[in-house]
């Protein structure tokens, strides 16, 4: 019996399966500090101690899609190790704050399973639960993944689509305990722009683009230990027609998300994931541009409110114009991700 590990083939996932992924990850300081270097975002919530605490935080927890790439990164080796593609997101919902010296382990239920008309791939949906040192839920979403077949012919039983909601519910969402923007520092904050000051159907061009290069997409991938074959084998990737490796679908998510601070300053802290398509594959070397479109608002008690946002990225195309789907339901060109989430903001009253 090898002692390797060549990872699943769709036809080794069975609905109901539970996977407990390897390995423990403890939160650190410096994962936050290269986090940076990587994105450059300017969310003030994690940025400062002191603002934090004026929010009625203790310390600044970390970035929620810090604690979402590193329970992502658990689950490839099980899950998406033989994936041809990410393919989306839903039901993400970010239960309870993560900080520095915070040890985050995964585990994944296998919730759908549909082959591909081609024989050749399906896709697997899995639910997948993040939990800190003390056994407590942080987060939790579902994602599905198209992964190859090891053997065209093999024969996968029990195959279903599991019906997922199209957004968690206002009343489902988890703002951190103690969370008050009573005493919001707008001005440290970047902008004055609170929950009063956005409208429902509204659209912001984030205006500024950043390229991701090679180096960087590898580091970025490697940081959260996600090994997928697509990112890293360059002997492999030859093969296919674009003969090049993909940038891992977070990288987009926290470079758009970087990006969405000029002109959602004070929107940083996500929620919930309501849903997310990467809809193109970016290669590393584009520029990536972004605009948001509020969907929702909802008040979520004193001092605090939430924006339903979605955010799109594109490749080398500004967004000025917010290209977006046409009447058919197709992606303009350009169009690299599609990212629904609730968002924390402050009100400016009550």
């Amino acid at each position: 019996m090898s002692k390797t590990d060549p990872g699943r083939f769709f036809e080794d996932f069975r609905l109901g399966q539970v996977i407990v992924h390897a390995t423990p990850r403890t939160v650190t300081a410096g994962d936050v500090a290269l986090y940076t270097a990587l994105y450059g975002p300017r969310f003030p919530l994690f940025s400062s101690d002191v603002f934090a605490r004026d929010c009625g935080l203790e310390t600044a927890p970390v970035d929620p899609l810090v604690a979402f790439h590193v329970v992502f990164g658990k689950t490839v080796p099980d899950i998406s190790l033989n994936a041809v593609a990410n393919l989306g997101y839903a039901e993400g919902r970010f239960l309870a704050p993560v900080h520095p010296g915070d040890t985050l382990s995964a585990r994944s239920e296998v919730i759908g399973l549909k082959e591909n008309s081609n024989g050749k791939t399906g896709v697997v949906y899995v639910r997948t639960t993040g939990t800190n040192q003390r056994g407590v839920a942080v987060l939790s979403y579902v994602r599905w993944v198209m992964v190859k077949k090891r053997d065209p012919a093999a024969v996968v039983e029990g195959q279903s689509v599991p019906d997922l909601a199209a957004a968690v519910a206002a009343a489902d969402l988890t703002p951190p305990p103690g969370l008050d923007f009573k005493r919001y520092d707008f001005a440290h904050a970047g902008a004055p722009h609170a929950f009063e000051d956005y409208e429902i159907g509204e659209k912001i061009d984030h205006v500024d683009g950043m390229a991701v290069e090679e180096a960087e997409a590898q580091m970025a991938t490697r940081l959260w230990q996600n090994t997928a074959k697509v990112h890293f084998n360059q002997f492999e990737r030859a093969k296919d027609p674009s003969g090049r490796r993909l940038v891992y679908g977070g990288v987009v998510i926290s470079t758009a998300k970087a990006l969405s601070f000029n002109g959602l300053q004070n929107a940083g802290l996500i929620l919930a994931i309501n849903g997310g398509r990467h809809v193109s594959p970016y290669f590393a070397g584009g520029t990536v541009f972004a605009w948001s479109q509020v969907l929702d608002k909802a008040d979520l008690g004193p001092g605090v409110g939430a924006l339903r946002l979605r955010l799109v990225a594109t490749v080398d195309r500004p967004c000025g114009d917010f290209p977006d789907k046409d009447e058919a339901g197709a992606y303009a060109s350009g169009v690299i991700l599609d990212f629904d989430h609730w968002a924390a903001v402050p009100k400016r009253h009550g």
